[in-house]
């Protein structure tokens, strides 16, 4: 039987570190995933008003088929710069894609990044010209390590979960034959994560283990499909968002890590009620740190993979606004 990692984050995945760093009077943050080795990297783009850097370069036809870390940051367009600031320490440390390899010229570091919205949550946003991401990116991928903290903290520190608060969530599940798969995610949606009148997450039926509270997803409720509960109610455009990430030790190719993104992003509509509106800019980046070998048929295991990294990005989102309260 499948059972969560150690630590049931996503750095129970061989080979990944996360870094995180918040500015508590901005309320606002940085999540960077940093793979000890370039990884294979995909992402799948769900929402109808994401805000991303460099997602085009990851698409299997392209020349770069491997990142050196991805960014998650609040600070709508602003927090692109996050990537910016990443970049510049990884470049220092001559991390990144080297066309033709000499000590003279700098390596590009690969760094995509995507975005949520948390510029009207309060906080002190009076930067004049010098918005604080890059140098949270910075301070972020500086502090990364196999642990991390949950709920309000880096990319979530700023976020709301429909009505709720939101934040930074992760799990991860280890299978009988050797994989890992984890996710992590910032949760800063338009729809509600609790079903309406309950208390109960809609990914309740996945819970292992009372990760987020062991309320029971209610057996005989009539369901009102018009009822979304505590969604955000008059939403803007780019008020929202939920940006994730999943990760795999098994080999996979682009291709692949493509279609574990797109797998995974069923994870989103089993916790989120409703989901991918023209409100939210959701994205799901895949990593492989490519450590075991797909097994034989490769196919069949990419997709008991990507079906595992669904179950864990559900898990992720209700762990992230469980720990945020």
């Amino acid at each position: 039987m499948a059972k969560p990692g150690p630590m049931n984050t996503i750095t129970d995945v061989p080979g990944l570190k996360v870094g995180q760093t918040q500015d508590e009077s901005v309320r606002t943050g940085v999540t960077v995933i940093v793979p000890d080795e370039r990884a294979v990297c995909s992402v799948d783009v769900r929402g109808g008003g994401p805000g991303t850097r460099e997602t085009d370069a990851l698409q299997p036809h392209t020349l770069v088929d491997a990142v050196d870390a991805v960014v998650l940051s609040g600070g709508s367009s602003y927090g692109l710069a996050a990537a910016d600031g990443v970049a510049g320490v990884l470049g220092a440390r001559r991390r990144g894609f080297e066309l033709m390899p000499d000590p003279s010229v700098p390596v590009s570091p690969v760094i995509p990044a995507a975005i949520l919205y948390d510029l009207a949550n309060g906080g002190n946003k009076e930067w004049g010209d010098t918005p604080p991401y890059a140098e949270l990116g910075r301070e972020a991928v500086r502090a990364a390590d196999r642990t991390f903290a949950l709920g309000r903290a880096g990319a979530g520190y700023g976020a709301s979960a429909g009505q709720l608060p939101g934040g930074i969530g992760s799990a991860s599940i280890r299978t009988d034959d050797g994989y890992t798969v984890g996710a992590i995610v910032a949760v800063n949606c338009f729809g509600a994560v609790k079903v309406p009148g309950t208390d109960a997450f809609w990914a309740a039926p996945f819970e292992i283990g009372g990760e987020f509270g062991g309320v029971p997803f209610p057996a005989s409720a009539e369901f009102d499909a018009e009822d979304w509960g505590a969604a955000k109610f008059n939403p803007a455009p780019g008020t929202n968002t939920t940006i994730a990430a999943v990760a795999t030790d098994a080999v996979l190719s682009s291709a692949d890590a493509k279609r574990l993104a797109q797998m995974a992003s069923a994870g989103f509509a089993r916790a989120i009620h409703p989901v991918f509106t023209p409100f939210d800019g959701d994205v799901v980046f895949a990593l492989s740190t490519g450590q075991r070998a797909l097994a034989e048929p490769q196919a069949f295991t990419l997709s008991r993979l990507g079906s595992l990294a669904a179950d864990c990005l559900t898990r992720a989102i209700a762990r992230g606004v469980f720990a945020a309260r």
